[in-house]
């Protein structure tokens, strides 16, 4: 039985879906204003495993990841660029889907932009006024009146006593308590058109929090089963979440609260204040997509993730190991669900998703693939990978250096490998061993590895 750690609860449960054979999962997604960064790439990914995971565990499951496309970031960025909120946010959408494409991230089934649910959003504020827990404020702002809600901080583990002893803002802005979070902004002069809407309270815009819970209600009903984002999500908005939703529906709001870890840099958080921050683009002109995600994926989603060149580098190299072990198998491959190798990897997964023992599952395969030279274990080896997204490629396709349109980074030395293998071959067979060994070192040089096996010589990318 699958298990995972519940944020809530503080331990891992046994996973048991409202409705049996049925998951419901809901992702917090990317506020389009930039392109997305390594943090967003770990989420994209994380979540795209757990969805792939649930699947192949045999639910039908409804994934929601939701798109942020009107906030006061974009607002400032759309005014600075001249440009419209919809042109910057359809830009930002188009290069996030061209991000996840390349990291093999399958598209959620429902991708809602926030703009497209205002009406929802309104919907729900209305009853949180009905239900004594909204008020608008001398500001004109709709805010949450948090101290109306009894189970306020139980996700984060804060209390109302300790996020007040740590308050150093006065009350302002018309709010009964500095702790009461804003709902509904209202409209300031000078703020574009596109960014306005009416409302019973007066022209304006949806606050950050509400979109969340509005979407997933719509999309996926009161109460649902899973509900994920990165850690830095866990408070203030998932507890927000839980206040507005389980406020206006007086129920349980999400039965498992998933967060993945941060993103370090060098042993740092990664932030642009410390100048140590990543777009996924960036790190995809040095590194094959795919070696980003087996980066990701090694680690256990909960764990920090330590990002440096070295680490990348250490990823390529293990994946680059799993497939040698593919280089000879070129039929279809299947997971056969009895073999020893395949029931570890399940056991595994179905342990809060872990992907390190998983992934060394898939080194044990490709050991004794390489050893023996059965292809069965090799079609093992790639159907396993392919249930995390991995190593669908041809072999001979990743160890050459193709990595779907990104710079690899390797020496602008031009040659033709398969000429120079050619006359290095005939130089063996002269027996001028000093030219077959310059001809290997020249390749070297220039970011080519021969590897010499029974059936000839074969290169690959160093």
């Amino acid at each position: 039985m699958l298990k995972l750690y519940n944020s809530l609860a503080r331990e891992k449960q046994d996973f048991v879906p409202i409705e049996p054979g049925k998951v419901r999962m809901y992702v917090c997604g990317m506020t389009v204003y930039d392109h997305c960064h390594l943090g967003h790439a770990r989420v994209m990914v994380v979540f795209d495993m757990v969805a792939r995971w649930l699947r192949n565990s045999g639910y039908a499951v409804t994934y929601v990841r939701n798109i942020t496309d009107i906030d006061d970031k974009i607002i400032r960025r759309a005014g600075e660029n001249g440009e419209s909120l919809r042109a910057l946010t359809d830009r930002f959408i188009a290069a996030m889907h061209e991000d996840a494409d390349a990291l093999g991230v399958l598209r959620p089934d429902h991708e809602p932009r926030a703009t497209e649910f205002v009406a929802q959003m309104l919907d729900m504020i209305g009853q949180l006024e009905k239900n004594g827990l909204a008020y608008q404020a001398s500001n004109r702002d709709v805010c949450y009146h948090v101290r109306g809600f009894p189970g306020y901080g139980r996700l984060s583990g804060k209390s109302i006593e300790d996020l007040r002893a740590g308050e150093r803002v006065d009350v302002r802005e018309g709010k009964r308590d500095p702790l009461d979070f804003v709902l509904w902004k209202h409209a300031k002069p000078g703020e574009p058109a596109e960014a306005t809407w009416e409302s019973p309270w007066g022209a304006g815009r949806p606050g950050w929090h509400i979109e969340c819970s509005a979407m997933s209600s719509q999309l996926l009903g009161d109460h649902f089963d899973i509900h994920g984002g990165g850690q830095d999500l866990q408070f203030p908005h998932h507890e927000n979440e839980i206040a507005q939703s389980e406020g206006a529906h007086g129920s349980t709001f999400v039965n498992y609260w998933m967060h993945n870890g941060f993103v370090r840099v060098d042993d740092e958080k990664m932030s642009k204040s410390l100048g140590n921050f990543f777009t996924i683009r960036e790190v995809l002109k040095q590194y094959d997509a795919e070696v980003v995600r087996f980066f990701i994926l090694r680690a256990h989603y909960r764990s920090p993730l330590n990002y440096s060149d070295a680490h990348l580098d250490d990823a390529k190299n293990a994946l680059t190991r799993l497939y040698t072990a593919l280089k000879s198998f070129d039929g279809e491959a299947t997971v056969n669900w009895n073999e020893p190798h395949a029931q570890r990897f399940r056991a595994a997964m179905d342990n809060d998703f872990g992907t390190p023992e998983a992934v060394a599952v898939l080194f044990d395969l490709a050991g004794e693939a390489n050893r023996t030279g059965d292809a069965k274990l090799a079609g093992q080896l790639k159907a396993l990978g392919g249930v995390l997204g991995l190593l669908q490629r041809p072999a001979v396709e990743f160890l050459q250096g193709h990595s779907h349109g990104i710079t690899a980074g390797l020496s602008a030395v031009i040659v033709d490998v398969d000429e120079m293998i050619a006359a290095r071959a005939m130089a063996k067979k002269a027996k001028n061993f000093a030219e077959a060994d310059r001809i290997r070192d020249e390749l070297k040089a220039a970011g080519i590895v021969l590897e010499d096996g029974a059936g000839g010589t074969t290169w690959r990318r160093a």
